[in-house]
């Protein structure tokens, strides 16, 4: 069974990313879950796409390029008459390679989980989907999974 849930309201961020909410800076974090009820170990090699409403793709962000990501232009009263200093990136923060998915393999009745990131905002409609599922013994992969999720 895979699951997953985005994580855009404040509270959610709050209790995985502590001080930085992702969201806010044009990063969606998407916590994917996938539980194995079988008496089989998977080897878990990871792919994540955003599918939105209209059927375009996005591919997931690796975690070490997400403070790098450019957050969406906000508009400004007026253009400052000096140069502002470069800010540090919050989205540098440990917690999101810490809490991006990682996990190579998955042991019988068992689970693992992890934040994949993708640099958009959350569309009505939208899904994950995921691939990436072998068994570990005869190498035969998975089908994909197509998760919806929905708008808060």
């Amino acid at each position: 069974m895979v699951a997953a849930a985005p994580f855009t309201s404040a509270e959610d961020a709050k209790a995985a990313f502590g001080k930085v909410n992702p969201y806010e800076h044009g990063v969606l974090p998407v916590l994917i879950v996938i539980e194995n009820k079988s008496n089989k170990a998977y080897r878990v090699n990871l792919a994540a796409e955003y599918v939105r409403p209209d059927r375009k793709t996005l591919q997931a962000t690796p975690p070490t390029e997400v403070p790098y990501l450019k957050a969406p232009d906000r508009p400004r009263a007026a253009p400052l008459p000096f140069p502002t200093p470069k800010k540090k990136s919050p989205l540098l923060a440990d917690e999101i390679t810490i809490r991006a998915f990682a996990a190579k393999m998955l042991p019988p009745n068992d689970s693992i989980s992890g934040f994949v990131y993708f640099q958009t905002t959350l569309h009505d409609g939208a899904m994950v989907v995921v691939q990436g599922l072998m068994e570990a013994a005869s190498g035969k992969e998975l089908f994909f999974f197509e998760v919806p999720l929905g708008k808060p």
